[in-house]
């Protein structure tokens, strides 16, 4: 079976939506699309209705470009309210049996007994270690012994999180195959990048990966590899563009776009010759220095990463080996300059390094994909959002190959381009 997954990110500014086949470890990305999110303010759903208008028109974005309809997602939820315990458990392997991939999600359901918060649901349940007969591994699953215990991570948040997006989606024809805090798929995004570093990075450190979106940053605190605290800050990219806008009287829009193509987040760089005309709320056009642009920006930005460095030091106590940053404002122009005037040279700015989706923007959707991949290994389980008809008509084999694969169709976007 084609293992093709997709996920699903909803944010207060965009909404976005990746699909992608699993290939021989590999993420291959065959639609990475975003669209203007509605009914969404700082992470969280205040208007359900609006929120579904703008999931309909992603997921008919979709279809247009895949040939295909998504009727099943992994989605993430807001994890302001998200709650960590600490979980254990023990069974029996009948007959000194051995340690089928069914005892491992055993010990684990029963693992959450008494760990999970009243009114919560769980996002995942994260294993710390296993011991076979109380020796300790990694993977027990193929190791014999008369018993199996386990000490997990449970993650949880309120079910009003986890519902409503689900009876949103439901509302699209669409059906969730699992849930997840934007951390942790933020931090399965650069996770190779850990690797590529050093393993111990991944199985013995603590780390910091720090999302920032349009409204919130999310800030997760990683040890040897399992998310273990966080918190979200109501810190994002739309604060610059509202002191763009306060102070040249800009229309927000307009100064989104002064950010994005003109301003650079450290003046550094910044030239004093390099000007912008733009026509501000008055109906003046005004001339915009980019130096002086670049100050404002850099004046908020430096300010937010102070924020966010402060909140790590409430967060954990543990050493720091790592701070990745990522999301969409990571992809601002300087922004790893002052990056290293606040956190010094530990903090990277994460990279999505898969053709198809290359913008921290992505980060998120792209990690969720990989995490629920790991998932469905140390199952053993096969799974795909498409049935073998769907799976007939993305590769065109039902269909007239020189016109309607979707090899034509993609590259088709790029010669009309």
């Amino acid at each position: 079976m084609r293992e093709i997954l997709s996920s699903l990110d909803i944010g207060s500014s965009k909404i976005k939506l990746v699909v992608a086949e699993i290939l021989n470890g590999h993420v291959n990305v065959l639609c990475a699309l975003e669209e203007q999110s509605r009914g969404v303010k700082k992470g969280a759903i205040y208007n359900p209705d609006e929120t579904e208008y703008a999931i309909k028109k992603i997921l008919k974005k979709t279809e247009e470009t895949l040939g295909v309809k998504v009727t099943k997602t992994v989605v993430s939820v807001n994890e302001d309210s998200c709650d960590f315990k600490i979980g254990e458990a023990e069974i029996d392997i009948q007959e000194e049996g051995e340690v089928s991939s069914s005892i491992i999600q055993k010990v684990l359901q029963q693992s959450i007994t008494g760990g999970l918060t009243p009114g919560n649901e769980i996002v995942t349940i994260i294993p710390i270690r296993y011991k076979v007969d109380d020796v300790a591994t990694i993977s027990p699953k193929g190791i014999k012994g008369k018993s199996l215990q386990v000490k997990t991570v449970i993650v949880s948040v309120p079910k009003r999180e986890i519902y409503g997006v689900a009876k949103i989606l439901e509302k699209c024809n669409c059906s969730v195959v699992d849930v997840m805090i934007p951390s942790m798929g933020a931090y399965y995004a650069n996770r190779s990048y850990l690797a590529e570093k050093s393993q111990s990075l991944i199985k013995e450190s603590t780390g910091i990966v720090i999302d920032i979106g349009a409204e919130v940053t999310n800030i997760g605190v990683i040890n040897k590899g399992i998310i273990i605290n966080n918190n979200v800050l109501p810190l994002g990219g739309n604060l610059v563009d509202q002191d763009l806008s306060f102070i040249y009287k800009l229309d927000n829009q307009v100064a989104k776009e002064v950010k994005e193509t003109f301003a650079l987040a450290n003046k550094r760089n910044a030239s004093v010759k390099t000007t912008k005309d733009v026509v501000n709320t008055l109906g003046e056009k005004i001339t915009l220095n980019q130096y002086e642009v670049s100050e404002v920006c850099m004046s908020r930005v430096h300010e937010m990463l102070n924020t966010v460095k402060n909140e790590i030091n409430y967060l954990t106590k543990k050493e720091i080996s790592y701070i990745i940053i990522t999301g969409g404002l990571s992809e601002f122009k300087g922004f790893n300059l002052e990056v290293e005037s606040v956190f010094g040279p530990l903090a990277k700015i994460g990279k999505v390094n898969v053709i198809g989706a290359r913008d921290n923007k992505f980060a998120c959707a792209i990690g969720m994909i990989k995490y629920f991949d790991e998932k469905l290994g140390l199952r053993d389980k096969e799974f795909s959002i498409l049935s073998q008809d769907d799976l007939d008509v993305l590769s065109g084999s039902n269909q007239d190959k020189s016109n309607s694969s979707l090899l034509n169709r993609v590259f088709g976007k790029f010669f009309d381009n």
